[in-house]
C-alpha cells in the first residue's frame, strides 16, 4: 500500500505539463481519505493511501482538464459546500464579492431586517440565493433559471441547508411578471463573457456555455432593463455581476430603458469593474 506522500509527489510530477495544481491534488486526496480539509494531508503524509484506485480514476479526469469541482461534485462558496455538476457554473470568488457588496450596501436603500422580496435570476447552483437567505432570514427569495437541470442542482443545495427559497423555471423577469410579483431587489450573475478566446480550456470544455457567453441580441441585462417597471412597486435595487469590459454597453442600456435611477460601477479586489448597482426610485 503506497504512502500518501508518495502518491502526492508522483501526481505533482505527472501534473506539471497539464497545469494541475497541488491544491487540486491535495483536495482529491483529502476527500478520498475523508479528511476535513486539504491541509490535513500534510499531517497524514506517512499514512497508507487506502483510496488509491479511486484517486487514479479521478486524477485521470483532472489530467484531461476537468475541473476538480465537477470531479468531486462539490464547490466551496463562502461558508457553504455546494453540490455542482455540468449543469451549472462553478461558483467563483467574484460572486462571493457580489454578496459582500450587497451586504455592505443594502442599508443605503432598505432596512435589511424588513421583509423584502428578492429575485435571483439565473441562479445556477443556487449560491447567490443560498448566501443571501443565510444572511437575511426575513427576505422572500425566488431563484429562477432557464435550465431545469440547473434548478434541480439549486434545489438540492437549498434542501441541504434547509432554506426556504422558492424556485421557478423561466427566463429573466418572465416568472415574476407571470405571477404578478412585485420586487424590492433583483440580483443576477448572467452570462457576460464577450471574448471566447479569453476563456480557459477547462471552462470552455466543461462549464455550460449558455451560462458563460453574452449574446447582445438576447441579453439578460437588456431584458431586465426593458421589463423592470412590470415588477417595480417602489424603490427597486438591481445588483449585477458583470464582465470587466461591459461598462459602456451597460451604460447605454441604462440610458435607453431606465428612468429616475442612480447607479454605481464597482471594482473587484483585482481592480476590475465587475459589479453594477442600480437604484430605481
Amino acid at each position: 500500500m503506497p504512502k500518501i506522500r508518495d502518491v502526492y509527489f508522483k501526481a505533482i510530477e505527472e501534473g506539471k505539463e497539464h497545469c494541475v495544481t497541488s491544491q487540486d491534488i491535495r483536495l482529491l486526496i483529502s476527500r478520498d481519505m475523508g479528511y476535513a480539509e486539504p491541509i490535513d494531508t500534510l499531517f497524514h503524509q506517512n499514512d497508507e493511501f487506502t483510496a488509491k484506485s479511486q484517486f487514479d480514476v479521478q486524477f485521470a479526469r483532472l489530467l484531461k482538464g476537468e475541473p476538480v469541482e465537477y470531479i468531486l461534485n462539490e464547490a466551496k462558496f463562502l461558508d457553504h459546500r455546494l453540490y455542482v455538476d455540468e449543469n451549472v457554473l462553478i461558483p467563483r470568488m467574484e460572486t462571493e464579492e457580489l454578496i459582500a457588496n450587497i451586504s455592505e450596501r443594502i442599508t443605503d436603500y432598505y432596512d435589511p431586517r424588513n421583509y423584502l422580496v428578492c429575485a435571483d435570476i439565473g441562479t445556477g447552483s443556487g449560491c447567490i440565493a443560498i448566501a443571501l437567505k443565510s444572511i437575511f432570514h426575513n427576505w422572500l427569495i425566488t431563484a429562477t433559471d432557464i435550465s431545469e437541470g440547473a434548478l434541480n442542482v439549486a434545489k438540492k443545495n437549498m434542501e441541504t441547508y434547509h432554506l426556504s427559497i422558492h424556485t421557478e423555471l423561466g427566463e429573466s423577469l418572465e416568472p415574476f411578471i407571470r405571477n404578478n410579483m412585485a420586487l424590492d431587489i433583483i440580483v443576477s450573475n448572467p452570462p457576460y463573457i464577450l471574448n471566447k478566446d479569453e476563456v480557459q480550456d477547462s471552462v470552455k470544455n466543461y462549464e455550460p456555455s449558455s451560462a458563460l457567453y453574452l449574446d447582445k441580441n438576447h441579453s439578460v441585462y437588456e431584458s431586465i432593463f426593458r421589463d423592470y417597471k412590470k415588477v417595480k412597486k417602489g424603490t427597486l435595487l438591481m445588483c449585477f455581476e458583470i464582465g470587466y469590459d461591459l461598462e459602456n454597453y451597460l451604460t447605454d442600456l441604462m440610458k435607453r430603458y431606465l428612468e429616475n435611477y442612480d447607479y454605481d460601477f464597482v471594482k473587484d479586489l483585482n481592480g476590475l469593474t465587475r459589479f453594477l448597482f442600480i437604484c430605481c426610485h
